[in-house]
């Protein structure tokens, strides 16, 4: 087994299986109707049957609620748990998973105290000087109860209710932990990663596991909870309409890709870290999320474009950021490489917040995951570049045996078709013969009747030969290709901005000033002679 030269390679020829999967999902869970002021007034007339609107009746909703927590941890045996500032929840969570032995139940019901929006009365006067009450939004800490559980098909997942009105909630739940549980029921073998897989038997059977989940599947586990657990809302609220919906407040989107062994990864991140400082810019960012970024202008793409690399003291890891996303990418347990994007607004990408929407957001996710291990591929395959090059460069040999030449750099002539192609790219119905033999002859100085039609014909076909240009079918016509768009920008701005400014520096005999490139040519030059005397290999 040879070892992986550069990042590339470990992608191409050492990854043993890989798999997409919907991984930790935070969820709000709230009631459409109640999230504004109006719809409270509308609550207080309608369902408890009240003139004024006021939050005072509310407090008997929540004493109940509060009261039916307390009864439900009583009777269930559930233990109960106040939590104090600083601490983790998600280690009393790990603790009491630990003990667990049941398929299914509630671990443990945990409070603490929290800022969030609520609803305040405040009074107002009239003109007439007489006062009223008057609903208005506000903030405040209050008691959150931590329902942690364990469902038969999603597993460990929690709850978290807000104890005053309008009574939100969040829902955290790991597609990875619902995966494994669906594969095991199909008889799917496989070997388990903390929060993904190590080994599958039928990799194309888990994708189609991870796959099915969407909106039906986690809407159907909180609909299940919410008849288990106390609720706020009775059954005439919710016959009236009053029922919980859910929405994304943030979604991470994962690529896990089994190595196949720990060398393998420590070679893709001692590429990656080095070379990949700038994927996170605008120029880059906007190839990995497929996304226009507008950096000048009345209306800027907010939020910071940056790469950060963390390797001291904990496992190497990659992050991009692009407006409220982050991908990250790091070595999982020595054994995986994990991409994985976290979408904290999907409104950054023109997506709406709802649960229905999770299949739009997923396909964002997955895409971003991708692109960045394609950029990763090409910045980091010589093999791939060198080759691109000579195949424009080099001359190409016809099944028939005929020789058609390259388009060498520095060639005057393949310069000045290559300056042509960036223009022809601009017209829509492609250009002829003639239109190239004009252009040409002015960017090579001469008189359209210097070059002959044969010249340019073979200059055509030298073009369709290497893939520049294409012709339109039943016609005299060509249209540059992608392809010759993109080398012919590369090539020409690399010749007239590089090249010939950098020779011209190097070999003026006066220059009217130093430059920083004559400068480090001439240090480099005495550098290389004196390490030649030193060696005693001076001639």
């Amino acid at each position: 087994m040879t070892l992986p030269r550069s990042a590339a390679d470990v992608l191409t020829d050492h990854v043993v299986f890989e798999v997409e999967c919907i991984d930790r999902m935070y969820l709000n869970v709230y009631v459409p109707g109640l999230q504004y002021a109006a719809g409270l007034v509308a609550f207080v007339h309608r369902q408890l049957d009240l003139p004024i609107a006021s939050t005072a009746p509310l407090g008997k909703i929540t004493d109940g609620f509060v009261a039916g927590m307390h009864r439900f941890a009583r009777d269930q045996r559930v233990p109960w748990v106040d939590f104090v500032k600083g601490q983790r929840t998600d280690d009393i969570a790990h603790e009491h998973l630990a003990r667990f032995d049941q398929d299914e139940g509630v671990l443990f019901i945990g409070r603490a105290q929290e800022k969030t929006g609520l609803f305040r009365t405040e009074k107002r006067r009239g003109d007439d000087g007489r006062a009223y009450p008057w609903i208005v939004r506000a903030t405040g800490v209050v008691n959150h109860f931590y329902v942690y559980a364990v469902d038969r098909d999603f597993g460990p997942f929690f709850l978290k209710f807000c104890s005053y009105f309008p009574y939100n909630a969040r829902l955290c739940i790991n597609g990875h932990e619902w995966a494994k549980r669906q594969a095991a029921k199909e008889g799917i073998g496989h070997t388990a990663l903390d929060n993904g897989f190590a080994t599958c038997d039928d990799p194309a059977a888990l994708q189609a596991v991870c796959d099915r989940l969407g909106p039906a599947q986690i809407q159907a586990l909180l609909d299940k909870w919410l008849q288990i657990l106390p609720s706020p809302f009775s059954d005439a609220d919710r016959a009236a309409g009053y029922r919980y919906e859910l929405s994304v407040l943030q979604a991470e989107f994962s690529l896990t890709q089994v190595l196949d062994r720990p060398v393998s990864g420590r070679v893709f991140f001692e590429h990656v870290i080095r070379d990949n400082l700038d994927a996170g810019r605008p120029d880059q960012v906007s190839l990995i999320f497929d996304r226009q970024l507008v950096r000048r202008g009345p209306r800027p793409t907010p939020g910071r474009f940056r790469t950060r690399v963390i390797t001291n003291g904990v496992t190497p890891s990659v992050h991009i950021d692009y407006k409220n996303t982050r991908i990250k990418q790091y070595h999982k347990e020595g054994r995986a490489l994990r991409t994985e994007t976290t979408i904290n607004n999907p409104g950054d990408f023109g997506i709406k917040k709802r649960l229905t929407h999770l299949p739009e957001l997923r396909e964002i996710g997955y895409s971003a995951n991708r692109r960045l291990l394609g950029v990763q591929r090409l910045s980091h395959n010589p093999i791939r570049a060198a080759e691109a090059f000579h195949t424009v460069h080099d001359p190409i040999i016809t099944d028939d045996g005929a020789r058609i030449a390259g388009l060498r750099l520095g060639d005057r002539r393949a310069h000045g078709l290559l300056q042509a192609l960036l223009v022809f790219r601009l017209l829509p119905n492609g250009f002829l013969n003639r239109d190239l033999r004009g252009l040409l002859a002015g960017l090579l100085g001469r008189e359209p009747e210097e070059i002959s039609t044969g010249q340019v014909s073979y200059d055509l076909r030298r073009l369709r030969a290497h893939g520049l240009i294409n012709r339109v079918p039943h016609s005299h016509r060509y249209r540059v290709t992608n392809t010759g768009l993109h080398h012919a920008m590369l090539i020409t701005h690399l010749q007239t901005r590089v090249l010939q400014p950098g020779l011209a520096q190097l070999t003026d005999p006066n220059p009217p000033r130093p430059t920083v490139l004559r400068t480090a040519a001439r240090n480099y030059q005495r550098a290389l002679d004196q390490l030649t005397q030193e060696t005693q290999l001076a001639a």
